[in-house]
């Protein structure tokens, strides 16, 4: 069985959502952000990303990590990547060009978006967005996500998905890292085919299913 290790509110619910997406079983291991917690060597402490067991896992001290079988995994995306060749079906790739388009706007979601998106929601977290040196930060992090946003707006003009007509592991992937941008509306307002295709992607079941867990546990 599949071992996700990391709460929800954290990367690794893109995990979470792929398990959810191919229906497979996966135990899940609660791991906390050590940031999150006042005492992380406290005996008392809930496990976390500093506890001895968990970086016997992941020396990096980082969530997610999974383990399937044998093999010990960290960086989310990549998880979902191998997830989907593993398990296949339609959010994988059916040709060598698919899966290396998968790839391609995945580790796209990686350097063109997801430093600025998670600025933003580092700001938000630190209740930081209303002080001016939060305001600044959201302003150049919405103008460091213009280009990749437009060439996004551009692919998705005419079709459903990145690949085309089916949802795939790059949809989810890249998602979940323009989730934490949408704070920001007019962003995604002033872009409507990419504001119409991450709705598309967050009414898929197992998205709420993930969102459903995830909303139960603290802030």
């Amino acid at each position: 069985m599949l071992t996700i290790y990391g709460v929800y509110r954290s990367r690794a619910s893109r995990n979470y959502w792929m398990a959810e997406e191919l229906g497979i079983p996966f135990q899940s291991v609660p791991v906390i952000q050590a940031s999150r917690l006042e005492n992380p060597l406290s005996p008392e402490a809930p496990i976390n990303t500093i506890t001895p067991e968990f970086l016997a896992v992941n020396p990096m001290g980082m969530i997610p990590a999974v383990k399937d079988g044998d093999l010990v995994m960290h960086e989310s995306l990549a998880i979902n990547l191998y997830l989907a060749r593993k398990y296949g079906g339609p959010l994988s790739g059916k040709t060598v060009e698919e899966e290396g388009l998968l790839g391609m706007w995945t580790m796209w979601a990686a350097t063109e978006v997801e430093p600025y998106s998670v600025a933003l929601v580092r700001i938000y977290d630190r209740s930081q967005e209303n002080t001016d040196a939060g305001k600044a930060g959201i302003a150049v992090a919405c103008r460091s996500l213009k280009r990749p946003l437009d060439v996004l707006e551009k692919h998705l003009t005419g079709q459903d998905y990145l690949l085309g007509d089916r949802f795939t592991v790059a949809d989810l992937n890249l998602a979940e890292v323009l989730r934490y941008a949408q704070t920001e509306q007019a962003l995604f307002d002033s872009h409507p085919n990419l504001k119409t295709w991450i709705e598309r992607c967050q009414s898929r079941d197992a998205y709420k299913a993930m969102q459903a867990t995830r909303g139960k546990e603290p802030v």
